[in-house]
């Protein structure tokens, strides 16, 4: 493979001779190279708004597996024209596209991930004909969002415009960012400092079931030095973010017992034991009025140093604005602020059903009570133990717990009955920011941007990879470049240009440094 070698400048006293020349060393290099990428990617921006929105224009659910495929060779199309080595790898449903190119043996290998797929649709939700026809929009005085042609790219580009589509931002607009980037590169004669290996995960929304199916059969294929995840939103703020691990998640369902079948509420209230009483009690003692789990030894092991707490207070952080957006009076107060919450596992509520699921009210007494819980973790807690005290803290409160519906005898023998089922659990994982990898990454984007990227320890939300990671055993790290507000995935998501100008920016900072 032929290896391009960038020409180094050299400098002469003939050159320094010059005023013009001489003035321009005294520009620092980083915001010379600063400079020069802004100036590659204006240039460009237009090209890669327009290639944003052909690849934005496939369906991209995984039920259709004829659309998904369009989707993966199309990225292949692209990965071929920069001259990669793309291959897709079988696995036990949709294939993973990978794309590879050495550009120096001596170079250090990083592995990027992206995912292709995106969330279900609900056409009807959708401030637009169909959400996989993309639309440009400004806001107007008003701060409603209106159509604009797409031939306003061929002016000025207001990096406030957004354009409107299922996968506009997760996770296809982090995909056109990196693509672009190495694009701009290859224009300019110029070449990466790493060798690339990049995996496109088909079904990341559903569960990454095709690619974890494949970490035995192709761990050899996807061994690298270093991993970079390009997913997820960038801090509120808009700087450019690097986000050092994840929490994992663990989910259960506790379901209560009442009699056998619904009975009518004016014959039997005041009789038969309503099931969401019950439940609604067995729920109040796991937390108190503050938001602090009381279950025995949930938050064992997690300590916040000095150092760790100056880290999570350095994230640009307003409560009062937070707080209002959200439309709370006031936050639960496991943490200090909203950082330090994130590094302590949750315990969350996020349904509660009876047995009546139809249309209207009926005036019964439900049979039963179910509340459907997810726990999020950290790297301290494992997601079998959480949900083994989260069992044990049921039976404390007198409760007779099962894995199914009780027998007659049972409902005869146990006042209390809690059926406890919990489902697979994805840990959470940690890079340490002060690493070597975590410094040179934060290092490089001081370089490219003029000043300190935000570091976050531990995102809150989780990523179906974290067994990848875990399996590859190498320092990784989130790149997240998508604005906040992407409405992800929910109807009207949205890129914002800026997004899309930084992002390429972030991609050029780290293609063009040696780890």
């Amino acid at each position: 493979m032929q290896i391009r070698i960038i020409e180094q400048i050299k400098v002469t006293k003939s050159m320094m001779k010059t005023p013009y020349i001489a003035f321009l060393f005294l520009i620092p290099l980083w915001m010379y190279g600063q400079r020069t990428n802004d100036t590659v990617i204006n240039d460009d921006l237009k090209n890669v708004l327009l290639l944003h929105k052909e690849f934005v224009s496939i369906p991209n659910l995984p039920e259709d597996a004829d659309l998904m495929l369009k989707n993966i060779h199309w990225v292949a199309n692209q990965y071929d024209d920069l001259d990669f080595n793309t291959a897709l790898l079988e696995t036990s449903t949709l294939p993973i596209l990978i794309a590879e190119k050495i550009y120096d043996p001596n170079y250090k290998t990083v592995l990027f991930y992206f995912h292709i797929d995106g969330q279900p649709i609900n056409p009807a939700s959708w401030n637009q004909e169909h959400p996989f026809d993309p639309v440009l929009k400004e806001k107007d005085k008003n701060g409603v969002w209106q159509h604009i042609a797409w031939d306003k790219l061929d002016g000025p580009i207001d990096d406030e415009w957004r354009i409107f589509a299922r996968a506009a931002a997760d996770d296809k607009a982090p995909i056109i960012m990196l693509l672009s980037a190495l694009k701009m590169l290859k224009t300019k004669n110029n070449t990466p400092k790493v060798n690339i290996k990049i995996i496109f995960d088909p079904e990341e929304e559903y569960g990454s079931n095709a690619l974890l199916s494949t970490l035995d059969t192709y761990k050899e294929r996807y061994a690298s030095d270093f991993f970079i995840v390009m997913d997820g939103p960038a801090h509120n703020s808009n700087k450019p973010t690097v986000t050092f691990g994840c929490r994992g998640i663990a989910t259960c369902a506790i379901t209560t017992y009442g009699s056998k079948l619904p009975q009518h509420s004016g014959h039997y209230g005041n009789y038969v034991p309503n099931p969401v009483f019950s439940l609604a009690n067995l729920l109040s003692s796991m937390k108190d009025e503050q938001g602090k789990v009381l279950i025995s030894e949930y938050y064992d092991g997690i300590e916040i140093t000095p150092e760790v707490s100056r880290l999570l207070e350095s994230v640009p952080f307003d409560a009062n604005s937070l707080n209002k957006d959200l439309g709370i009076y006031a936050s639960e107060k496991v943490g200090g602020n909203y950082q330090e919450s994130l590094q302590y596992p949750s315990l969350n509520v996020r349904q509660i059903g009876t047995s009546w699921k139809g249309q209207g009210l009926k005036t019964v007494i439900p049979e039963y009570a179910t509340a459907d819980i997810d726990v999020r973790l950290v790297p301290e807690t494992d997601g079998k133990i959480q949900m083994q005290k989260i069992k044990e803290h049921i039976k404390q409160q007198g409760y007779y717990v099962i894995d199914r519906d009780p027998t007659d005898e049972e409902r005869r023998n146990h006042p209390k009955i809690a059926k406890f089922i919990a489902s697979r659990s994805i840990n959470a994982f940690r890079t340490s920011p002060d690493s070597d990898f975590g410094k040179k990454i934060r290092t490089q984007l001081l370089e490219g941007f003029g000043e300190e990227p935000v570091v976050i320890r531990l995102m809150g939300g989780t990523v179906p990879i974290v067994p990848v990671i875990n399996k590859l055993n190498v320092p990784t790290v989130i790149i997240p470049m998508v604005n906040m507000d992407n409405n992800q995935h929910n109807p009207n998501e949205n890129i914002r240009i800026g997004n899309i100008r930084q992002g390429i920016k972030i991609c050029l900072s780290i293609l063009n440094s040696e780890y």
